[in-house]
């Protein structure tokens, strides 16, 4: 269970240090080139969730949050001899406490991902991990049966 405890803080150590770089190096609402022709640093502050829904709502993603880590938390218990579900339930906890500690210190989420060949919401590294978890959790439960 430590293993997956240090996973948990290295990414979520990871998330914060790329957004205090991009929030410190690129000015809000501007991009660079970082994969030309792929992908953009965009620095934007998101008070909602992907397409900026329930924008300003606050309240409403740290109730969502606290209880989707005490989920979490319960599920790393019980699933707690299950490496492969236990890392896609440590990527999915630290997408949720990322983005929880962005939403608690500042009210909002720092994005920069930017995707150019496709119109898709600019995301972080949390947004990053929730991802990855939830397809990978879903993947293995579906491979059980």
């Amino acid at each position: 269970m430590a293993y997956y405890l240090l996973f948990i803080v290295a990414l979520v150590g990871l998330d914060q240090f790329v957004k205090y770089w991009v929030s410190a190096n690129i000015a809000l609402g501007t991009s660079h080139g970082f994969i030309p022709g792929l992908m953009n640093l965009t620095n934007l502050h998101n008070d909602g969730a992907a397409w900026s829904i329930l924008e300003g709502q606050q309240w409403f993603f740290y109730l969502i949050t606290l209880a989707a880590v005490v989920v979490l938390a319960y599920l790393m218990r019980q699933w707690r001899t299950n490496r492969w579900k236990m890392i896609a339930l440590s990527l999915i906890m630290a997408g949720a406490l990322g983005n929880f500690i962005d939403r608690v210190h500042q009210h909002y989420v720092v994005d920069m991902f930017e995707l150019l060949p496709i119109n898709f919401p600019v995301f972080n590294v949390a947004d990053s991990c929730l991802t990855v978890g939830v397809i990978a959790l879903i993947i293995i439960i579906l491979k059980e049966d």
